[in-house]
């Protein structure tokens, strides 16, 4: 390893180990795509669209952006927040306000696929995805009905948890050591599911930090979690996973890179506090960040995990 770059500064990158030297390029800048929001989250890219949508939470709608600009597309959402695609094609999104997990079907109309636990309501969704068997796992902490910046107050019915639908329709918790659960993504393989936990949301020094999960080998349920890297400064809200197992994790002061071991690789800087990403674009090796009130994108020398 070449000592001269640990630890040291190039224009917009932080590099911590010569591996992610070779993920970030200098000559692709940080670029912004666009501005003007309140509280960006749930960036989720349509390649056939060449699209990216996203929740724009505290003004109650889902944008699109494009190459040719930003539009609307669905006002007013519920206050949605995450939002992935399942293996038809088809969005999936968490609202905050009904408090539940919604499918936007081909046709655009839109059903319920889950909204209460054991006859009492879910809490706020907050980030979702689906596995390779069709199954959404999506988390529930108690954020979205906390204020009514991100969708009004409303009182909780249920714990913090974890949950997994499965494809026949059959809601059950698949982890309930959280506090806060929030964002989450499959290992490649999907042997790996990790989850951040960002604490109760006024506490004084809540436990911040991404958990991991091994996955039953009929991909079923989860193991017992344990600590994988905790995130400095300010902590992990959304995470995605590159191709190589690699976790991009957003943080206080850009977009932190870990290696699947738990070690910091580097940071790819941005000036505001990074709530959420995505890979998408060519070979989903663009990498679209949702930071306060700005969207932005950088291109990377690694490609997503092709999961949605």
């Amino acid at each position: 390893m070449n000592l001269a770059i640990s630890n040291s500064a190039m224009q917009g990158f932080l590099i911590e180990d010569e591996v992610f030297a070779s993920l970030v390029l200098p000559n692709a800048p940080l670029e912004l795509l666009a501005e003007g929001f309140r509280w960006l989250e749930g960036p989720v890219w349509f390649a056939d669209h060449q699209l990216l949508l996203f929740s724009d939470i505290p003004n109650d709608r889902i944008m699109r952006w494009t190459e040719a600009g930003v539009s609307t597309f669905r006002a007013p959402s519920h206050f949605s927040n995450g939002q992935t695609r399942d293996r038809q094609g088809r969005l999936i999104t968490c609202s905050h306000q009904n408090r539940n997990v919604t499918r936007t079907e081909i046709d655009g109309a839109t059903s319920v696929l889950a909204d209460q636990f054991e006859g009492r309501k879910l809490n706020s969704p907050n980030d979702v995805v689906v596995k390779s068997d069709g199954s959404v796992w999506f988390t529930d902490p108690h954020y979205g009905i906390n204020t009514d910046y991100e969708g009004g107050k409303q009182l909780a019915e249920l714990p913090p948890c974890v949950y997994r639908l499965d494809p026949s329709g059959h809601l059950s918790i698949a982890a309930d050591e959280f506090e806060g659960p929030n964002g989450l993504c499959f290992s490649p393989d999907e042997s790996l599911l990790y989850i951040t936990e960002s604490g109760p949301q006024f506490a004084v020094e809540p436990h911040r930090v991404i958990r991991v999960f091994d996955v039953s080998a009929d991909g079923t349920a989860l193991g017992e979690g344990r600590d994988f890297h905790k995130i400095s400064p300010g902590f992990a809200d959304g995470i995605r996973c590159d191709e190589a197992g690699r976790i991009w994790s957003s943080a206080a002061d850009g977009v932190h890179c870990i290696a699947p071991d738990g070690k910091l690789l580097g940071k790819i800087l941005v000036p505001q506090t990074v709530s959420n990403l995505c890979f998408g674009g060519r070979n989903r090796s663009r990498l679209f960040i949702c930071a306060g009130q700005r969207l932005f994108a950088i291109t990377t020398n690694t490609r997503g995990c092709a999961a949605p």
